[in-house]
């Protein structure tokens, strides 16, 4: 058997992965081979004339052909980074995306100005914790709700909440949204993902998401707005006086949320872009 090099299963894989049409299938591959060899992605290319053994190969060709099949390399890996911390990952939970951070990033900033012992901060539809935790871990003074309807989602939140070290700032809540909530509680802030594809579309998604991610994350209806008709309705209730809403929404539905919230006197301050430019998070406050 001829000895295999990291570089030559980089450039196999990658050509094999690029024909099962797996977008960046290099990076892909740099990824699995970091993490079947237990070594930082940019040492692989100090160790390219590296031979595996026959295990190593066994692994890293196991993963490869998760990854052909279209399994999410977060699924394969068991985690994803998310604001800089580590989350596992899982079928029953969404696989964070990067423009979620924003909405954590925006969600502690907004936190850590309140300044209070007494500040609480509700995290609905939580599924693998990760806004929570991120905010529990930025934000340190803040006392933290997640709600999941998902009892599954909820168990890999606290595993992840575990491994973080904020089991004890963040009480989880399983249920439907607000009535999960054991007594009627107020907010200074509730900060959402919600699924916001409309239903046809999901036999659109790449496999990835399509067949991985748990249909109840994305379905978000008909139009998918159903679950931003629910907050616009409800969540003013849970809300202090000076609370916000932060949401993130799917592309192309700022126009029909900002009457969505207007129609129901909210008053929406700021709609913030990712990185890509398009817009992502509404900020919404109660109107007088």
């Amino acid at each position: 058997l001829a000895a295999v090099t990291v570089l030559e299963i980089i450039r196999r894989s990658s050509e094999f992965l690029e024909k099962k049409g797996v977008e960046s299938p290099r990076l892909n591959i740099e990824l699995l081979l970091a993490h079947a060899l237990n070594m930082p992605r940019l040492k692989l290319y100090l160790n390219f004339e590296r031979v595996l053994n026959e295990a190593e190969l066994n692994t890293v060709r196991a993963m490869v052909v998760r990854r052909a099949a279209r399994e999410p390399l977060q699924h394969i890996t068991g985690s994803t980074s998310f604001c800089g911390l580590e989350m596992k990952c899982s079928r029953a939970a969404l696989v964070p995306r990067p423009e979620t951070e924003l909405v954590a990033e925006r969600a502690w900033q907004f936190l850590s100005t309140l300044n209070s012992q007494l500040s609480t901060a509700l995290d609905l539809g939580t599924g693998t914790g990760c806004i929570a935790i991120a905010i529990a871990k930025k934000a340190p003074a803040i006392t933290v709700h997640a709600i999941d309807v998902s009892a599954k989602a909820l168990a890999l939140a606290q595993e992840n909440a575990a491994v973080h070290q904020v089991s004890d700032r963040i009480t989880f809540h399983e249920g439907d949204a607000f009535a999960a909530l054991p007594s009627p509680m107020q907010f200074d802030l509730i900060v959402s993902n919600p699924p916001y594809i409309a239903a046809e579309e999901i036999a659109t998604l790449s496999p990835e998401v399509r067949d991985f991610d748990p249909r109840l994350a994305l379905d978000g209806g008909a139009d998918g707005l159903d679950f931003y008709r629910r907050l616009a309705t409800e969540a003013g209730a849970f809300l202090k006086p000076g609370g916000k809403l932060m949401l993130e929404f799917g592309e192309g539905q700022e126009t029909a949320l900002g009457k969505l919230f207007f129609a129901e006197k909210w008053i929406v301050e700021e709609i913030v872009a990712d990185y890509s430019s398009r817009p992502r998070i509404l900020i919404a406050r109660c109107g007088e």
